[in-house]
């Protein structure tokens, strides 16, 4: 192991303490940030009121891998672009968002152009998915990604530990994907390592039964976060050689496969019921695996699996396979169908069992 990466291990485990540090210092000092009044729209499966304190610590070491790489790692070159620029923009915009979300309970529709601003911050700082031809259809499917990642991960934040375990392994399958390409001594890496310390200190306390929440503060800049990150390491390519789009499709499809199958199957089940897709309520998937008699943790655990699974396969998919047939497509969709196909049939099963206000 050289020095370089001695240095990499020291900064995640300093940050790793770090967040473990200061989750417990906001948790004995703060106890109703995050929590709101009664009657207001938030369903959560368990009816504990807890603080929603997460997003504050993601947030700080997010600042803290920006101000702390180049001392650390000494890299006199590597200097803050536009485009890196605008993802800090872009991310904090996101969290602000959440932080007034939480504070306030903001209507939707201010909640849906922020997340639109953010869209438009990244598309003009750079951040963009550049898989077509046709800048419009870049520039559009861009939006779409965004603004529906930012909702399906704050969507997904409904039971203990959910969203911290699938953001886990999706920034894990990000960071391996940048070190495949030899991505060591940028800011994105430095920022993903900071970011798997802050989750994996969180999830200390978020575990069931959990002592907080990440509240939408924590899922809004996890969303955008994210969402920056997996464009420019999931869906561009990551070579100057030509590429399959169904390739580069299927990467980001199968990296996020929990929020994308489980945002489909309850906005499907609520428009059939003639609800709002947007009113909170006990029909996730995660609730449905709850109904069969799984436990929370057990629950968490499913999730998990199917999360590693695909991001095994993702990283096989970038590294092993050379020549991308039309059969290796069939292979890697049939495998998401098979996955949302499942879920989705435990959905409908336990229909009468879930709650949608």
């Amino acid at each position: 192991m050289d020095f370089f990466s001695f240095k990499h291990i020291l900064f995640f485990l300093g940050a790793l303490m770090f967040s473990i540090l200061i989750n417990s210092i906001m948790l004995r000092f703060v106890k109703t940030l995050g929590i709101r009044n009664e009657g207001d729209a938030v369903i959560r499966w368990s009816d504990d009121v807890k603080p929603a304190l997460g997003g504050l610590t993601f947030y700080i070491i997010f600042l803290l891998s920006i101000i702390l790489h180049s001392f650390i790692f000494s890299y006199s070159g590597d200097n803050i672009d536009f485009k890196f620029t605008g993802i800090v923009g872009a991310t904090s915009l996101g969290f602000l968002m959440g932080l007034s979300d939480d504070a306030y309970n903001t209507r939707p529709v201010l909640k849906f152009l922020t997340q639109l601003l953010c869209a438009g911050i990244l598309i003009y700082s750079g951040t963009y998915i550049n898989i077509f031809e046709s800048q419009l259809l870049n520039y559009s499917l861009t939006i779409l990604w965004v603004v529906g990642l930012m909702n399906s991960i704050n969507m997904l934040d409904n039971m203990d530990g959910i969203t911290t375990i699938v953001s886990l392994v999706i920034s894990f399958t990000i960071l391996i994907l940048m070190l495949t390409n030899n991505d060591f001594n940028s800011f994105g890496t430095t920022i993903v390592i900071g970011l798997l310390a802050s989750l994996l200190g969180f999830l200390y306390f978020n575990w069931n039964p959990s002592k907080m929440y990440m509240g939408d503060t924590g899922s809004q800049y996890l969303g955008i976060l994210l969402a920056a990150l997996s464009i420019n390491y999931l869906w561009n390519p990551v070579t100057t050689e030509e590429v399959s789009i169904s390739r580069q499709l299927l990467i980001p499809l199968l990296s996020f496969i929990i929020p994308i199958v489980d945002t489909t199957t309850v906005v499907i089940k609520r428009l059939r019921k003639g609800n709002s897709p947007f009113v909170g309520g006990r029909d996730h998937t995660t609730h449905h695996l709850s109904y069969l008699g799984l436990s929370e943790k057990q629950v968490a655990a499913v999730i998990a699996l199917i999360a590693i699974v695909s991001s095994a396969i993702v990283v096989y998919v970038i590294s092993n396979i050379k020549v991308w047939t039309h059969w290796h497509t069939a292979v890697f969709v049939a495998y998401f169908l098979l996955v949302f196909g499942v879920l989705f049939a435990i959905a409908n099963k336990n229909i009468n069992k879930s709650t949608n206000d």
